[in-house]
This record gives C-alpha cells, structure tokens and sequence, in this order.
C-alpha cells in the first residue's frame, strides 16, 4: 500500500488541495485511492505521536489507527494531509532551525504505517511572506521569541528537504512552491492522487475560481473552449496570462506586518528563497513540480 503525508507547509494551500480531492472521493475510491475526511485521522495521528514519545509504535497503536483510517482491503494509496504533522505553529523555528522536529516526526509518522510505500508531499513558500503568515496564527507571543533567536537569512526550505531525505531515505518526496499553485493546481492533485491514467479529476480550477474575477474565469473557460491548450505548459501561460488581467488583487498580495522589516529586507529574503528553490531542484531523490 501507498500511503501519501501531504505535510503543509503552515500557510501555504490552507486544506485547498485536501478539499479539491474530497469532491473526488467516489471515482478516487474505485480505484483503490482513499481520501478520509480530516476528521477520521488528525486527532487520531497526534494522539499516536504523543503516545510513542520518539519510539516504535505498538501493534496496539498501530491496529488502532488503521482501523481507523483504513476504509477496506481494497485501498491501494491512502492519502492523509495536514500542516501539523511537520510541528505545531509556534514550534516551526525550533532550536533556531526551520521544521526541527520533522526530524523526528516524519520517520514516526511512516512507522505507523509498516511495510508501506510512503510519500511526503510539501509546498513551500517564500519566507518573506511566510514568516509574517505563521506568526500572525500565534497568540500572545513576541516576535524574537517565535523566532527563536534564528537569524532571517538561515531560513531556508532546502535545509528541510535535506533532513526529510536523510531521515526518511525511501520515502518519495515531490516539493513546490506554493506561488505557482494556479498555474499547477490540477498537478498537485493528480501527483496527490498518484498520477493514475485517465484520471478526470473535479475541481481543478478550485483555486483558479477563488483568485480570479467573475468575469474573467467565464473569459477563460471561453478561451479554453475555443482555443484548447497543445499541452500542460500551454494551460500554465494561459492561466498565468488571465490571472495577469482579471485576479483579485488582494488574493494575490501577500502582506508583511512585522515591525521593523524594510522592503530591502524582504528583497533579500526573496533573493534567498529563489537560490534555494534552484539548490532544492538539485537534491537527489526529489520531485519538483515546477511552472
């Protein structure tokens, strides 16, 4: 069996992708792909992670959670997604390192599930607009603090991805940035899904449907009509040209409110995040869905 983490990050597709999949959970399901509603597992994994408390998990907790998760012996590929199961919020900057604890959550995380195929699935996001996102779900903590003291320029999302590929070696793991998430939308649910051929998935313009004006998304699926894209870079300059001319502005703006922080800074930060992406195409092992 296959089972599929789509492990965040905090801030990125905020259960969009998760949503988008559970309109498909019958075609999904006769082929073997199961989708649990988010009820059926969060509380569930983190009560298992908590009882283990860093050690291997007892076929008691093991058959607990499976029959729990596991809707019949017909699943092929499971797929569980949450942001928690890297850490919890105000843990993200951990002992000055990005998703520390995911060094010890993910490979848990697998042992709950023996013998599987597992797959880690991540979208990452500029840290210039991510740090303000996660810190703004905090409550009643200062900025240094959250911080954990960790210098701004460390940040870097390549330093996650090496860990999870050292921890958890046989693991697949397919990365993107979530910036590109509607112009690759209906990618990020096929490779969810597990690219199965013939797929025909609902709710692939889910993201595409929140971002854009009205007016606009009836304009593109016009256009589509009358002018049916040769392949899937073709759709992405298609909707990246329509997003340029009829989206929302404020559902694309992402905005910084952090005290002290300059537009130089958050250039720099830019800078950094746009390096890394390039070092993170290079990691052996990984998957990069890229526009």
């Amino acid at each position: 069996m296959q089972v599929v983490f789509h492990i965040g990050a905090h801030c990125t597709d905020e259960d969009r992708l998760l949503k988008s999949l559970l309109k498909n959970r019958e075609p999904l399901s006769q082929r073997g792909i199961s989708v649990p509603g988010p009820g059926q597992y969060r509380k569930q994994i983190r009560q298992a992670l908590k009882s283990m408390d860093g050690t291997t998990p007892t076929q008691e907790i093991i058959d607990e959670l499976h029959k729990t998760v596991i809707s019949d012996n017909s699943t092929k590929r499971l797929l569980l997604s949450h942001e928690n199961f890297l850490t919890f919020i105000p843990q993200i900057f951990a002992g000055k390192q990005l998703y520390k604890h995911a060094q010890l959550r993910l490979p848990a995380l697998a042992a709950l599930f023996p013998g599987a195929d597992i797959e880690f699935h991540l979208g990452i996001r500029n840290p210039a607009s991510f740090i303000p996102a996660v810190f703004n779900q905090t409550r009643n903590m200062l900025f240094a603090d959250f911080m954990f003291r960790m210098a701004l320029r460390d940040i870097k999302w390549s330093n996650l991805v090496h860990s999870i590929r050292t921890v958890c070696p046989d693991a697949k793991l397919t990365v993107w940035c979530n910036e590109d998430a509607p112009m690759i939308w209906s990618d990020l649910l096929h490779s969810l899904a597990g690219n199965e051929t013939g797929l025909d998935l609902d709710g692939q313009d889910d993201l595409l449907a929140e971002i854009m004006q009205p007016y606009g998304l009836r304009r593109y699926y016009s256009y589509l009509e009358s002018h049916p894209p040769a392949n899937t870079l073709q759709k992405r300059r298609i909707i990246s040209a329509f997003l340029d001319k009829f989206a929302i502005e404020d559902q694309l703006e992402d905005e910084v409110d952090i005290a002290g922080w300059t537009q130089d800074l958050v250039d720099k930060l830019t800078d950094i995040y746009e390096a890394d992406i390039c070092k993170i195409k290079t990691i052996s092992g990984v998957e990069f869905i890229q526009a």
